[in-house]
This record gives C-alpha cells, structure tokens and sequence, in this order.
C-alpha cells in the first residue's frame, strides 16, 4: 500500500520517455493506488507513446497534460486531467471545495483557440522536433553526451569541461540554460529548444570557449 504513484513521463529534467509496458506493470502492480503519469511535455515524443488509451483499462489511471509547454500557454495554468468517471467525480468533488488554480475566461477562451488551430499546434512541434535533431547533432560535435530526449529541451553532459563552468560561461554571456547541482546530475545542463537561429546564437558563443578549455 501507498499513498499514490506520480510518474513524469517524458521525465523533468532528463528528458527519457519511459517505454508503456513498464508503466503497465506499474499499474498492474498497484491496482490499490491511484497511478498519475503527468504527460507535460508527451506532445514532444509519438502519439502512440501517450498513455490514454490505458484509461478505459486501468481504473487507477490518471493521465494529466498542461497547455503551457506544447500549447505555450505558461503561466496561465491551464490544464486537464483524464480518467475513469469515478476519478473524475471525486476530482470535481475536491475541485468544487477547494480549488487554488481557478479558472477566467481569459484562461478558457486562450485555451479553447489553441485546441481549436491545430494546424498553428503541429507545426510547432514538428519544428521543435527538428530543432532539437539539429541541437543534438551540433552538441555531440561540441563533445556532449545527450540522453535521449522526448520533450522540448535536451539533458547534456560534456565529455571533459564541468557543467558548472558551461554554465556559468553561458549566462555571462546572456545565454540561459539549466544546471541542476544535484547528486547524479550536476554534471548535466538543461538546454530549451529555441528557434535555429537562437541555438545558432548559442553554439556561436560556446564554440570557441570549449575549443579553449577541451581542445576539441
């Protein structure tokens, strides 16, 4: 027994999709529990790769999705959750009691136009998936090590200068990446996908610092 199972999926901050048989057995496994797979940034990974279709399986299955990372709507808290009635009713029970994150009509009528033009919404994940192949490509050249990404930013390791001096190079220069100085990830930096020509910008600046410091 537990009191919940809360997966990210892709993860925060690696990046890594985890495959759908595992998350079956996780469910599967704990059919006592209520098992919410957050799936923020899933748009970034395959249709197929989502875990919707597991709803109508797993009574104990939440799946929620946010409009601000795919849909670019940060900072207006918009999102949903799906899941068997049941769940849906108690969710709405606490909702209606005790609900921080209310939303206006502002909120509603932003999120129903991004719904509501997806064609503007599949463009822009087909090139943020394209930039991202670019971004990896250029980064391995530098002498990174990338974990494979399923979201709109890439966890980079270089092979030989530490994170933290990457980091620290880059916001002098104006450029803003993650560094996370955590145990098993402080090496690693959290680079957002931009646009090409902003990443351009970026391995322009970084470019002749590892050259200096790595010799590559």
């Amino acid at each position: 027994p537990n009191g919940g199972i809360v997966i990210a999926n892709p993860n925060a901050p690696t990046g890594i999709l985890m495959d759908k048989e595992s998350i079956r057995e996780i469910l599967e496994y704990n059919k006592d529990s209520i098992v919410i797979i957050d799936e923020a940034y899933i748009d970034f990974a395959e249709i197929e790769d989502s875990c919707l279709d597991f709803i109508n399986e797993f009574d104990n299955l939440i799946v929620v999705r946010t409009f601000s990372k795919s849909r670019n709507l940060a900072g207006l808290r918009v999102g949903y959750a799906v899941a068997n009635p049941v769940l849906i009713k108690y969710l709405n029970d606490v909702k209606y009691s005790y609900n921080s994150y209310t939303m206006n009509p502002f909120q509603i009528e932003c999120g129903s136009a991004s719904v509501e033009d997806d064609f503007y919404f599949r463009e822009t994940i087909d090139k943020v998936k394209k930039t991202r192949t670019y971004t990896v490509q250029r980064l391995e050249e530098l002498g990174f090590n990338i974990l494979p990404s399923s979201t709109n930013f890439v966890f980079a390791e270089h092979k030989s200068v530490k994170a933290a001096d990457i980091f620290e190079y880059l916001k002098k220069n104006s450029i803003y990446v993650r560094y996370f100085k955590q145990p098993r990830i402080d090496n690693f930096l959290r680079i957002s996908i931009g646009t090409d020509e902003e990443m351009d910008k970026m391995f322009d600046i970084l470019k002749p610092f590892l050259d200096k410091v790595s010799g590559i």
